[in-house]
């Protein structure tokens, strides 16, 4: 019976078996919307990308992303992935990893991808198609506190504040004092929800974040709730997070990078490396990087 393959992902991290898992649908060609969504729901990880023949014969493909219950306009940890599975996919028999440019047309627009082998697993960044803008979020700290099983005191550091922005995808960036508050995290989804407007059509989830961090290295510690699901990394919440730091850190002219831990609490450690660009204060460009192994392959019949 002749079928459509498909692969496995761990992403934003070079050990298997941690990370946010990816399922990426290798020739997507003649499925229609309803189909890819249910394909979805089958594998019913937190995202599930198909590959289509590009629309612009420059671009490398076209990719839709689905979560199991809707589709994504971008998402982070998705499009580290597929650019990683396509250029393993034409990679030469010496290689394992075709590095380079590429570029993915998602339903936000042109993602510009780069590509790199590493020591333990392949490793890709991509331009933030749309840079963070603030968006609406007018829940005072003692509702989100109680949202997330937090006392009111508990939330904010230092000069960070709630907020709420989008790079395709919104969150309410929810800074709370350290681990010990990150770890206290419980999310009442009916709570959350009474008080998360939509922006495009989508809640704003929360994306709780800490200075102190587990790993040397890591700027941030962050955690990330969709309804009840906790999600292990998020890179369309960290490019959402980009706007906070720039509000609140005011990064100095010039390139600035910053590695956020995620997923620890749930037994997936994630990495995810953001680079940001300011000139005159203002950021002009950000990139979002990670790691990517591959840790199964299949048929779809």
């Amino acid at each position: 019976m002749q079928g459509r393959k498909y692969l496995i992902y761990d992403v934003f991290t070079d050990t298997v078996l941690t990370g946010n898992p990816l399922a990426v649908v290798v020739d997507a060609g003649g499925l229609d919307t309803a189909a890819m969504q249910r394909v979805a729901r089958e594998f019913n990880l937190s995202e599930t990308v198909f590959i289509l023949p590009p629309e612009n014969q420059l671009h490398r493909a076209k990719v839709r992303i689905f979560k199991p219950a809707s589709e994504l306009p971008f998402a982070g940890h998705p499009t580290v992935g597929a650019a990683i599975a396509l250029a393993q996919q034409s990679a030469g028999p010496k290689t394992t990893t075709q590095a380079g440019i590429l570029v993915l047309e998602e339903n936000i627009g042109p993602v510009r991808c780069a590509v790199s082998s590493g020591r333990k697993a392949a490793f890709a960044e991509f331009d933030l198609p749309r840079l963070p803008r603030p968006v609406t979020f007018r829940a005072v700290p003692e509702a989100v506190a109680a949202a997330l099983g937090l006392d009111a005191h508990e939330i904010g550091f230092e000069n960070h504040r709630i907020g709420a922005w989008s790079a395709g995808v919104p969150y309410a960036t929810v800074p709370v004092h350290g681990l010990k508050e990150a770890a206290k995290v419980r999310m009442n989804s009916d709570l959350w929800l009474s008080l998360a407007p939509k922006v495009d059509g989508m809640v704003v989830s929360p994306y709780v974040y800490c200075r102190d961090t587990v790993n040397h290295g890591c700027t941030f510690h962050a955690r990330m709730f969709n309804g009840i699901i906790e999600d292990p990394a998020t890179g369309s919440a960290v490019a959402a997070l980009t706007g906070a730091i720039m509000h609140f850190d005011q990064p100095v002219d010039g390139p600035s990078q910053f590695w956020i831990e995620q997923g620890i609490e749930m037994g997936r450690p994630s990495r995810i490396r953001l680079e940001i660009d300011v000139a005159g204060g203002t950021m002009t460009a950000a990139r979002i990087g990670g790691h990517a192994i591959k840790i199964a392959e299949g048929t779809l019949f």
